[in-house]
C-alpha cells in the first residue's frame, strides 16, 4: 500500500479542483489496484479557527479539543485521497451513510497531532458499494482518536447484501433547535466542507435537493455538545450516528437522548416527529 507523506495539510482549494477533475473522468476509468494511506506527521491547530468551530457546534470552551474537531483536522486528507487519480469512486454524489469516532482520551488544546488516513476495501450494499474511510490521530506516537466515515458510491445494488443499521431508540425531544438558511455556510468555513449541496438552494438544487442541507458531522457535533452540556459525556468512549434524512435549511428540529448506564442513545427529529435525521449511541469505554 503506498503511503504519501506531508510536511504540511494540503490546501482545499486545489483539491476542491481537482475533486471536480475526478468526478467528470471517463466512465471507463480504471483505477490503481493498491490503495493509498495519507500521512500528516504534525497538524498545527488554529485557535480561531477552532473558536468558530466551537460557536457553531455549540461546544464550550476548555482544556482539550471537541471530540469531533479531529476530524475537521483530517478532512483535507479525506478529500485528497477522494479526489486521488488512485481512488476508485467519483466523488462528488457520494453519500455520507455513518461516521463512528473513538476516543481514548481528550486531545490537549495546543497538542500537534499527527494524522493518517486510508480507505477499506469496498463491501456490497443494497443501493451500491460501501467504503469506509478510517482516520487515526496520535499525540506523542500514542493513538489517542480515530474515526470510521461510511460511504456509499451508489449503482444498481446488490439483491440480499446487509445494510448496517443502528437500532431506532425511542426518545422525546428534550430540546428545540431554529436552524437558519446559512448554517452550511457557517460550518463549511469552520470545518472546510464546502461541498455545494450545503451553501445555497440554488447549488443544492443542483444535486436534486429542494433547498440547502445541514452538514451530517455538524448535526453529530451539535449532539454530543448538547451531550457533553448535560454533563453525560466521558473522557474515553465510541459514539457512532447514523445519518437517515437529509436535514433542510433553515428548518426546526427537536433533539433527544437517554442515558442508561454506560451508553447514551440520541436521536435529532423533525418538527412533526416523523422523520428521524440522525440518530446515534454513545458508549463509555
Amino acid at each position: 500500500m503506498p503511503t504519501r507523506r506531508y510536511d504540511d495539510s494540503p490546501g482545499l482549494g486545489a483539491l476542491y479542483a481537482r475533486t471536480v477533475k475526478a468526478t467528470l473522468r471517463r466512465a471507463d476509468y480504471e483505477p490503481d489496484e493498491d490503495g493509498l494511506t495519507l500521512e500528516l506527521p504534525r497538524s498545527a491547530i488554529d485557535q480561531d479557527h477552532l473558536q468558530a468551530y466551537r460557536e457553531v457546534t455549540g461546544f464550550a470552551a476548555g482544556p482539550a479539543l471537541p471530540p469531533t474537531y479531529p476530524h475537521v483536522l483530517a478532512f483535507p486528507l479525506h478529500l485528497d485521497l477522494m479526489s486521488d487519480p488512485s481512488f476508485p469512486y467519483k466523488p462528488m454524489g457520494i453519500v455520507h451513510l455513518s461516521n463512528t469516532i473513538t476516543q481514548k482520551q481528550p486531545i490537549p488544546l495546543h497538542a500537534e497531532p499527527a494524522i493518517r488516513v486510508h480507505s477499506t476495501a469496498e463491501r456490497p450494499h443494497p443501493k451500491g458499494t460501501v467504503f469506509d474511510v478510517i482516520s487515526e490521530v496520535f499525540v506523542d506516537h500514542e493513538l489517542v482518536w480515530s474515526d470510521l466515515t461510511t460511504l456509499l458510491s451508489r449503482s444498481a445494488g446488490t439483491e440480499g447484501a446487509h445494510a448496517d443499521l443502528l437500532t431506532d431508540p425511542v426518545l422525546s425531544p428534550s430540546a428545540w433547535w431554529d436552524l437558519r438558511g446559512n448554517l452550511g455556510r457557517r460550518y463549511a468555513a469552520a470545518s472546510g466542507d464546502r461541498n455545494p449541496i450545503h451553501l445555497f438552494k440554488l447549488t443544492a438544487q443542483a444535486f436534486g435537493f429542494p433547498r440547502q442541507i445541514a452538514h451530517g458531522m455538524w448535526a453529530k457535533a451539535a449532539a454530543l455538545a448538547s451531550i457533553q452540556r448535560a454533563g453525560v459525556l466521558p473522557d474515553a468512549f465510541t459514539v457512532r450516528v447514523d445519518f437517515r434524512k437529509p436535514l433542510l435549511l433553515p428548518s426546526r428540529v427537536g433533539f433527544g437522548f437517554q442515558q442508561t448506564g454506560k451508553t447514551v442513545d440520541f436521536a435529532l427529529y423533525d418538527e412533526a416527529h416523523d422523520v428521524t435525521h440522525l440518530i446515534g449511541q454513545l458508549q463509555a469505554n
